[in-house]
C-alpha cells in the first residue's frame, strides 16, 4: 500500500531535488510506521478516539494513493514517447493532486447530509389498505471517534420530513458502546413513523455491546428485531416485519445472538407479505425465496473507489434492487455514514425511502 504510492511519486524516474525526495519518503515511512499503532490504539475494545481519527484518516488516504498510483503507473505506460524525468514527474503530478482532489472532495462527501434514494418495491400479497405506504431506511450510521451529532440530528429531522409509515435502521448503530455514542445516537428518539419503527444488528455491534444497543434502542422507542418479527398493520392489510441478528453474531459469543429467521418468523402467518431486515446482503442466501423483501446494508456501496470490486466478491450485492429467486428482492443501501476513513468516494450516502407496491 506504501510501496507503489512511493515509488510513483518519488521514485527514481521522478529525479527530484534531493530535498523533496527525502521529505516525501519521510512523511510516507512515519505514515507506514504510525498506521498499525494508531488503528490498534483506536479500535482496540477501549479504544482512544484520537488514534482513531489519526489511523482512519491515514488508510483512507493512503488507500486513495495506492488505487490512483496504479493508474498513474498505467498513464506511464501510455507516455512511453516521453523522455524521464519529465514521463515520471507528469505521473507523479497527476497522482499527487488527483488524490488530493479526491480526498477533499470525498471528505465533504462523508460529512454531508445524505441524499435521498427513492425506490418502487412490489409485494406480493400486499393488500391495499398498505399499497403506497412508504418505508424509510437508515444504516450503517457508525457513530464514532468524530463527534457527529449534529450530523445525527440533521439525519433525525431528514427522516421526519419523509413522512414515513415504517423506519428502518439496518444495522451498525455505531463503533462504540452506548455510553459512549449515547449523545450521538440520541436524536435517533425523535424520528417518528406512523406504524412501526424497527432496528437490527449489524457485524459492528458486535465489537461494542450488542445486547447494550438493543436494549438502548428500545428505550429510543424502537423495536429491537433480534431474531423476532411485529406485525405492521393498517386498515384491514398487514404484513410481517421480521429481522435477524447479523451474520457474525454466532461466532462473536455473545450469549443469544446468532442470525436465525426460522425464529424470526416463528408464528407469522404464512399467508402474510415478509419484508425481512439482514445488515448483510449475503443473508440473502437464507431468505431467498422465503420472504418478499430483505433490506441490507453493510456494503457502503464500496465507500472509497474502487473497494466495491472487493465488496462484490464478498457480498454479491454493492447497492441498489436485485432478485433473488422466484419471490425474493434485496435492496441494498449505501448506507446514511461511513465507517472508518472520513471519505466517500463515487459512492455517495443515502436515507432510502422504499414505496410498498402491489404487485400484478
Amino acid at each position: 500500500m506504501f510501496g507503489v504510492p512511493w515509488l510513483t511519486l518519488f521514485g527514481p524516474g521522478t529525479d527530484w531535488p534531493g530535498a523533496v525526495t527525502a521529505t516525501g519518503t519521510a512523511v510516507l515511512a512515519a505514515a507506514f510506521l504510525s498506521l498499525p499503532v494508531t488503528m490498534y490504539l483506536g479500535h482496540s475494545r477501549h479504544g482512544r478516539d484520537w488514534a482513531a481519527r489519526i489511523g482512519d484518516t491515514t488508510l483512507g488516504a493512503i488507500w486513495v494513493l495506492l488505487s490512483w498510483s496504479v493508474l498513474g503507473q498505467v498513464l506511464g505506460l501510455v507516455l512511453l514517447g516521453v523522455d524521464d524525468p519529465l514521463r515520471s514527474r507528469t505521473v507523479a503530478g497527476f497522482v499527487a493532486v488527483t488524490a488530493a482532489v479526491l480526498l477533499a472532495w470525498g471528505f465533504h462527501e462523508a460529512m454531508r447530509l445524505p441524499r435521498i434514494k427513492r425506490a418502487d418495491v412490489p409485494i406480493p400479497g400486499l393488500g391495499s389498505d398498505l399499497a403506497g405506504a412508504t418505508l424509510v431506511v437508515i444504516s450503517d450510521t457508525h457513530y464514532g471517534p468524530l463527534n457527529r451529532a449534529r450530523w445525527s440530528a440533521a439525519v433525525a429531522e431528514a427522516v421526519n420530513a419523509l413522512d414515513a409509515d415504517i423506519v428502518c435502521h439496518a444495522g451498525d448503530i455505531a463503533d462504540g458502546s452506548p455510553s459512549r455514542r449515547k449523545d450521538q445516537a440520541a436524536p435517533l428518539g425523535s424520528v417518528n413513523a406512523r406504524l412501526a419503527k424497527a432496528y437490527i444488528t449489524g457485524n459492528h455491534e458486535y465489537f461494542s455491546e450488542a445486547q447494550a444497543w438493543l436494549d438502548h434502542m428500545a428505550d429510543l422507542g424502537w423495536e429491537p428485531l433480534h431474531n423476532r418479527h411485529i406485525i405492521v398493520e393498517r386498515g384491514s392489510s398487514r404484513l410481517v416485519l421480521a429481522g435477524v441478528d447479523d451474520a457474525t453474531a454466532k461466532a462473536s459469543g455473545v450469549a443469544g445472538h446468532g442470525a436465525d429467521l426460522v425464529a424470526a418468523l416463528a408464528g407469522a402467518d404464512p399467508d402474510l407479505p415478509v419484508i425481512l431486515l439482514a445488515h448483510q446482503p449475503k443473508q440473502i442466501g437464507q431468505a431467498r425465496d422465503r420472504v418478499d423483501l430483505q433490506i441490507s446494508g453493510h456494503t457502503h456501496g464500496g465507500q472509497i473507489w474502487p473497494f466495491h470490486y472487493l465488496v462484490r466478491l464478498d457480498q454479491g450485492a454493492v447497492h441498489g434492487l436485485s432478485r433473488h429467486g422466484s419471490r425474493t428482492r434485496l435492496y441494498t443501501t449505501r448506507g446514511t455514514g461511513f465507517w472508518g476513513p472520513p471519505f466517500r468516494i463515487f459512492a455517495p450516502s443515502e436515507i432510502t425511502v422504499i414505496t410498498l407496491r402491489a404487485a400484478g
